[in-house]
């Protein structure tokens, strides 16, 4: 199923749904990011997925890095909570969601780098050449906030 983000935009279809999700940012021994290419957009992202009834957050988190990319992960700390409604994600099946995800820092325990039907691309990444690459802003801004390693961020 596809998806278009919206961001700030006028033209934005309004939600009709909020559905919890999280994001991951995972960092190896080198201190490089991990980040898939989406299958649904074609843009980079931090690992991440919606919340499964019977699931905790960090139940979550594992699964969604798990199925995304191969690696096995554990929570470590919260980089931020994301809430702003002015990002909207519109599917090709008439659900549009306001924005909700809660990103958390993890540390990688095993596995081994894959992709998945969600992703096209998974790898290590320096978080300082991260420039180029095609992302979403709101997803920079995670990736912003987990490279400060400050208190959580919240909106």
């Amino acid at each position: 199923m596809a998806r278009t983000d919206y961001y700030h935009d006028p033209n934005a279809p309004t939600p009709n749904s909020i559905v919890v999700a999280v994001t991951a940012y995972i960092t190896n021994a080198d201190g490089h990011l991990l980040l898939i290419r989406r299958t649904d957009n074609d843009l980079y992202s931090i690992p991440g997925g919606a919340l499964d009834v019977g699931e905790t957050l960090t139940q979550t988190v594992m699964r969604e890095v798990k199925e995304e990319t191969g690696i096995d992960v554990e929570v470590t700390g919260l980089v931020g909570i994301y809430s702003d409604p002015g990002h909207v994600i519109a599917y090709t099946d008439g659900e549009v969601r306001q924005e909700f995800s809660i990103c958390f820092r993890a540390g990688v325990v095993g596995g081994t780098l894959r992709t998945s039907d969600e992703s096209k691309e998974v790898g290590w990444h320096p978080v300082d050449s991260l420039g180029d690459l095609n992302m979403h802003p709101t997803i920079r801004l995670r990736i912003q906030h987990g490279s400060q390693n400050q208190a959580p961020y919240f909106t």
